[in-house]
């Protein structure tokens, strides 16, 4: 270029100032470790960082095309015991926010789709667990993915043994991949095609009902092909990459619907290493395990737990010493009828939420608890004038133990 310093030289072209380091967007960055601190910066002086408070669970959902994701989504929400709706990374990207960055000129790129995601995840609805359906499809996601869970775990150890710490607990992350072969995946591609358009007839036909949505893809085999490989070689290997980091469950997809749910509940049992915070895992992993676990309002049950180890942490260690070494020991006399009876006289019990947490730590480790108090009165002195007597009243906490027993075979 010639310099600009002679008149009749026409003046150079001028070059736009580097973009500052929280204004990247414009920039196609593939470094994951400036994108995220990037996203994070802006969140956390958006909100402040006691605010951060991102989901106890992350169910991330990914799968060939015409693999069911939208099919089996509710499935899995129900056997994970959620209520909120999950989060659709194409939707999220359709989205006011992200039509706002294009409007402006700008790519709805990594960067983007990390922040979107963040500050959706920090809704309410979510605190508990949510399913993310196409996250993450790139390398750059997968980091950044790993530097979430990096952060939550800072700062769940920054809040530890605060009144704040019950928000900030242990991150559980799955990785769920619903897997068809390329066969199957392109029929159901063209088989969807096919009703997607005599819906939408009948809509123009009638008037009635609402337009959905047409891809080229289910109407053309060579492009149904072509996002089946495209999966393969870009999501796919994302997906694989997380598979020695987090907890990693394969669906076969390819049977029927019944088939593949019971192959997702399969993958779902319940195990309280991967719920639990490690420290309360730790305090209970001396107590046996049920061979059939069934947790009602587990995400609630976790919490409770959690919140007993952080925060009534003495009490707790009491009640878990007195199972072990008082009550367990006549439970496991009893496998074979699965019914056990133990009177208890502890007076750790005399505090109520003891109780709580002796039916809890039951319940999560598969058995049925209930407890009734009895008082017992206890003659200690009579008056041999008026006859009178006076009785000390005894406490006796009277605990039944249910779970499944040992089948004996008879005959």
């Amino acid at each position: 270029m010639e310099s600009a310093i002679n008149p009749p030289t026409p003046p150079a072209p001028k070059v736009a100032a580097p973009a500052p380091a929280n204004k990247i967007q414009d920039l196609e960055i593939k470094d994951a470790q400036l994108i995220f601190d990037a996203v994070w910066a802006d969140l956390e002086a958006d909100v402040g960082r006691e605010n951060l408070r991102f989901p106890k669970e992350f169910i991330l959902l990914g799968g060939a095309p015409g693999a069911g994701k939208g099919t089996n989504t509710s499935f899995i929400l129900n056997a994970r015991g959620l209520t909120c709706e999950p989060v659709v990374i194409s939707a999220l990207l359709d989205s006011p926010a992200a039509r706002r960055i294009k409007d402006a000129g700008g790519m709805v790129g990594d960067r983007e789709v990390v922040g979107l995601l963040l500050r959706r995840l920090l809704h309410p609805e979510y605190r508990d667990g949510v399913i993310l359906d196409g996250f993450p499809r790139t390398k750059v996601q997968v980091e950044c993915l790993k530097l979430l869970v990096l952060r939550m775990q800072a700062l769940r150890r920054e809040f530890h043994r605060t009144p704040l710490g019950i928000y900030f607990r242990q991150p559980t992350i799955h990785i769920m991949v619903l897997f068809v072969d390329e066969t199957t995946s392109v029929q159901r591609q063209l088989h969807r095609g096919r009703e997607v358009k005599a819906h939408n007839d009948e809509v123009r036909r009638t008037g009635i009902g609402e337009l959905l949505e047409e891809r080229a893809t289910d109407y053309d085999e060579a492009l149904a092909r072509r996002r089946y490989r495209v999966f393969k070689e870009q999501t796919w290997d994302a997906l694989q990459s997380l598979k020695e980091v987090y907890h990693y469950h394969f669906i076969n997809a390819q049977g029927p619907i019944n088939e593949v749910e019971q192959n997702i509940l399969n993958e779902l049992q319940y195990q309280s290493s991967l719920e639990l915070d490690p420290r309360t895992h730790d305090r209970l992993r001396s107590l046996p395990l049920a061979s059939q676990i069934i947790v009602h309002a587990r995400q609630e049950l976790v919490k409770r737990l959690d919140s007993y180890e952080l925060e009534h942490t003495e009490l707790f260690e009491k009640v878990i010493h007195v199972i072990d070494k008082k009550i367990m020991p006549i439970v496991l006399r009893h496998a074979i009828s699965g019914v056990a009876l133990v009177n208890s006289e502890d007076p750790v019990f005399d505090e109520p939420l003891a109780l709580a947490m002796l039916i809890d730590v039951y319940s999560e480790r598969g058995f049925h608890a209930v407890v009734d108090l009895h008082r017992i009165e206890i003659p200690e002195k009579v008056d041999l004038t008026t006859g009178a007597i006076r009785c000390r009243v005894k406490k006796v906490y009277r605990i039944q133990i249910r779970f499944h027993g040992s089948e004996i075979r008879r005959g």
